[in-house]
């Protein structure tokens, strides 16, 4: 049976995820209340932030601000697309 989270951004419960997806508190804090659709939510608007930021994701400046951009995402309130973004 999977494993049932109350999920902090679907606000109901859902499948969690299988394993730590990032290291330390935060990504026990993740492992525990984030399921998979929302991770993946978070997958997708980490690689437009990237694309649009032309961040390349080693460098720690860059890092940082993914990082910052993920507790966000999940727990203050929500990550903003740049100004400019416009989906195709």
């Amino acid at each position: 049976m999977a494993r049932m989270v109350q999920c902090v951004l679907l606000k109901r419960q859902a499948e969690g995820l299988d394993y730590l997806t990032y290291p330390g508190e935060l990504g026990k804090r993740i492992y525990d209340q984030v399921s998979k659709e929302a991770w993946a939510q978070w997958l997708a608007h980490q690689t437009m932030l990237i694309n649009e930021n032309r961040l390349t994701p080693i460098e720690p400046k860059a890092r940082a601000f993914l990082v910052k951009e993920m507790e966000k995402f999940f727990f203050g309130g929500g990550s903003q697309k740049p100004a400019e973004f416009k989906p195709t």
